[in-house]
């Protein structure tokens, strides 16, 4: 299927990008048999391309396109919420499925410092909301990091939309039990957003 190129403003060649990765019909029915209730149905959309959230990480981790991807849609941007579907999500890793909540840890289009080298120094909200998530994560303080819209510092100057920060509690649920071994694979920042990620279990 097309990638979905859901982005704005950026140049061309940025949609240009291909990833033809296998889907994974198999996997979207153990998903689907996760996460189905009365409360909460699951909807396929097998015609779906992937968008920008899976296949630009993708791209980098597995440039061939050789492994089968499903995206999965978050129904909800509640933290809690969201923890709770990682939960339930947390059997596939014992069968070797990666599950991957991509975004950033600081992301204000409208504070993006373009002008700027990409390497330029951090603004002091994102630095700050940064290092608090950094250390949340290393105490293992869920509720804190649940909590962050009241938790963090600057946390509505990083994130005055949640999309971004969001799926990282997906992968906290998904790996509740493996939180001592959380471990930053790639930090720093571009074009002043923090790109902080973890690996977890």
């Amino acid at each position: 299927m097309p990638l979905l190129y859901d982005f704005w403003g950026f140049p061309e060649r940025y949609y240009q990008v291909q990833y033809a990765a296998p889907g994974a019909p198999h996997l979207a029915e153990q998903v689907r048999k996760l996460l189905h209730s009365p409360a909460t149905p699951v909807y396929d959309d097998p015609r779906r391309g992937l968008d920008h959230g899976a296949y630009v990480p993708l791209k980098e981790m597995y440039p061939e396109a050789d492994i089968p991807v499903l995206q999965v849609s978050m129904p909800t941007l509640d933290p809690a919420e969201l923890f709770r579907i990682g939960r339930k999500l947390a059997p596939l890793r014992d069968q070797g499925v990666l599950i991957v909540g991509s975004g950033f840890t600081t992301h204000n289009l409208r504070e993006m410092n373009l002008g700027a080298a990409s390497d330029a120094p951090a603004p002091a909200w994102s630095i700050e909301f940064d290092e608090w998530t950094k250390r949340a994560l290393e105490a293992q303080d869920v509720d804190s990091l649940i909590d962050f819209l009241h938790k963090a510092p600057a946390a509505t100057i990083a994130h005055p939309r949640t999309e971004h920060f969001a799926p990282l509690f997906v992968t906290l649920g998904a790996a509740e039990d493996r939180l001592t071994d959380a471990a930053t694979v790639v930090d720093g920042f571009w074009y002043g957003l923090s790109k902080r990620s973890w690996q977890v279990g």
